[in-house]
């Protein structure tokens, strides 16, 4: 049962709390946004279960989405074709080149129009594509088709 005295408590813990890092008190400042950063950082080395990494995820995320510094690079992201973005990833977080799809989508060249815009993933370079990383052909769909 939550008493008076617990609830003065949560309450005094929760100021504290907002006092050291005010971008949970919803700041829109800058520093404040780049504490918090170090902060996750921090806690995902030393404590990567502590419940405070959700909250100051979600005011990390609501800041990158909101701040104007960040608009017109939501925007260039929010251009990019999912198919495109997914394939783009891909190729980072393995170390791969446009040569490096040989198999699942054909020649450099080809694999270039592709990331240029010029050409779409066709279905089966989808289907091939899924099979190799093991993401879902869905991965590579708009959701608004």
């Amino acid at each position: 049962m939550i008493t008076s005295t617990h609830y003065d408590a949560a309450l005094s813990a929760a100021a504290t709390l907002v006092n050291a890092v005010p971008l949970l008190g919803g700041s829109g400042n800058r520093d404040d946004y780049e504490q918090a950063l170090e902060l996750v950082e921090r806690l995902i080395d030393t404590d990567d279960e502590n419940p405070l990494i959700d909250l100051l995820a979600k005011k990390i995320a609501d800041y990158e989405n909101t701040a104007p510094e960040y608009v017109a690079f939501n925007a260039r992201i929010a251009a990019i074709p999912k198919e495109l973005a997914i394939l783009r990833t891909l190729m980072d977080q393995y170390g791969l080149n446009q040569a490096s799809f040989e198999n699942e989508i054909g020649g450099r060249s080809l694999v270039n129009m592709i990331l240029k815009g010029e050409r779409s993933l066709t279905l089966e370079h989808m289907k091939a594509l899924s099979k190799r990383f093991g993401v879902p052909v869905a991965a590579f769909i708009e959701d608004d088709i």
